[in-house]
């Protein structure tokens, strides 16, 4: 059983009637609704409770953590009100073996940034059809995917993406003005696998698309650790007889 953890700012869906029309159970609770499976185990948590106070440790303690496999992180306008305290604590346990993905804006999370050491900055525009084209597709993450999706609305990310060079880009987003974006990136840092995958604007119904969806369900399976530290230490080592 992979345990996922699904963290989502929930500001959007609370505040905005058109965003809460595309997503009533908030974009968390969409996640969580096609990610669940025989082998898939979700729980969700948030940076604002329904009245708009703040979850403590945006219930991200070392105790879920620990017991979580994969975390899937979405944010847009409060990556700041993440305590720093609480972006070291996830960084820490993706470099010890737990998977991670962040979707559209968590380009810009405090812990994508701490993890690519860039300003993981990109050009933007709202309101553009997208073709994502899968160039790849003998990644795991792109099982089952075609040639390309379409998506009649998304925000446009294009480049310059200031990030380190990906281990795999699978996925070209092109637009109507002729940006182009790598839309799909992954990375490994020490022990944990980065899945970044960038469609997902609030305002569109992106996370409702199944093959969307697909290459979030295989990036959790691709994403999910085959070895998991404890901690991480630098240890004196004794010389071995030889």
């Amino acid at each position: 059983m992979i345990k996922v953890t699904i963290f989502n700012e929930y500001a959007h869906e609370r505040l905005k009637e058109d965003v809460k029309a595309i997503y009533p159970k908030g974009i968390h609770g969409q996640l969580a609704s096609f990610l669940a499976d025989d082998d898939i185990e979700v729980r969700t948590t948030t940076l604002f409770n329904e009245d708009g106070s703040f979850v403590p440790e945006c219930g991200l303690t070392e105790e879920v953590l620990k017991d979580t496999d994969v975390i899937i992180w979405w944010g847009h306008c409060h990556h700041n009100d993440v305590p720093d305290e609480v972006a070291d604590r996830v960084v820490n346990q993706i470099l010890c073996g737990m998977g991670a993905i962040f979707l559209h804006s968590g380009h810009h999370s405090k812990p994508f940034k701490k993890l690519m050491g860039t300003t993981c900055n990109l050009l933007w525009r709202d309101d553009e059809k997208e073709r994502l084209w899968n160039i790849n597709p003998a990644h795991p993450i792109m099982a089952g995917i075609g040639d390309y999706i379409d998506l009649p609305e998304e925000e446009m990310y294009g480049e310059r993406f200031e990030i380190p060079t990906p281990d795999d880009v699978l996925m070209i987003g092109t637009y109507g003005s002729h940006e182009v974006f790598r839309s799909a990136c992954t990375w490994q840092r020490v022990n944990g696998k980065i899945f970044y995958f960038q469609p997902g604007h609030e305002t569109y119904p992106t996370y409702h698309n199944p093959e969307i969806q697909r290459i979030i369900k295989n990036g959790v399976r691709w994403a999910a650790p085959t070895y998991r530290a404890e901690k991480l230490i630098c240890p004196h080592f004794e010389k071995l007889p030889f």
